[in-house]
């Protein structure tokens, strides 16, 4: 079993910017965990090509949490890839499924109301953004300890991004996918944007719990992987 990380390079008003969606990979079997923004799966399979993989090896897809940078071509994934296993935790489940409003959504309904006027379109635009996300059932919930894909991967509950928030640890290869719950800042582990964050003191708890684990490597959803 491998970690590959995929830098998926993007422009937002003029400058450039990444994410860094995973691989894991298996034998033939490729598991995605967080599939970016709507519109995104052309260039992350593009990424994954050029790696040498085939997405149709693509098994499963694991979603750390509901944020519109997460689960956003999470649709497209699943009408290309129809036979794609979908794996989120048990909280996180019902609203990646559409059966209730994300935190996401209410979190950015709520600051809508004190949002200063220079701020109210953009803000306005970041809700619609959440409301157009395309949903999908998902096949498989996990829980805190649980041991997935062939025992070699454990499911670390790290909330406070969202409440449902996972992280992904490989004991045989010492390495964690933080998802938001860590960002690599400067060479160092910090809370992903922590003014964001649903509960930021169970965000920071997470963070400790993961930094605890002193793994290898982390492979950060944002700014990339840091090596110790």
């Amino acid at each position: 079993m491998d970690i590959i990380e995929l830098p998926i390079q993007f422009e937002y008003e003029g400058q450039p910017y990444y994410i860094y969606p995973s691989l894991i990979v298996s034998g033939e079997e490729l598991t995605l965990v967080d599939t970016g923004y709507p519109t995104f799966m052309p260039l992350i399979e593009k990424k994954i090509l050029e790696l040498g993989y085939d997405p149709l090896n693509l098994k499963n897809i694991i979603i750390t949490h509901y944020d519109d940078d997460h689960i956003g071509a999470l649709y497209e994934f699943v009408e290309k890839y129809p036979s794609v296993t979908v794996i989120a935790s048990e909280v996180e489940t019902p609203s990646i499924s559409g059966l209730v409003k994300s935190e996401r959504l209410i979190q950015a309904e709520a600051l809508l109301v004190d949002m200063p006027e220079e701020e109210q379109a953009s803000g306005e635009d970041f809700v619609q953004l959440l409301k157009n996300l395309r949903h999908v059932p998902v096949n498989q919930t996990v829980r805190e300890g649980e041991w997935i894909l062939n025992g070699k991967c454990q499911v670390i509950a790290t909330p406070g991004h969202t409440s449902g928030h996972i992280s992904l640890y490989f004991p045989e290869l010492s390495s964690v996918i933080t998802g938001d719950a860590a960002v690599n800042e400067e060479n160092e582990l910090a809370v992903a944007n922590p003014q964001y964050c649903l509960e930021l003191a169970s965000a920071k708890e997470s963070l400790e719990r993961l930094k605890a684990l002193q793994a290898r490597t982390y492979y950060c959803f944002h700014e990339g992987k840091l090596g110790f």
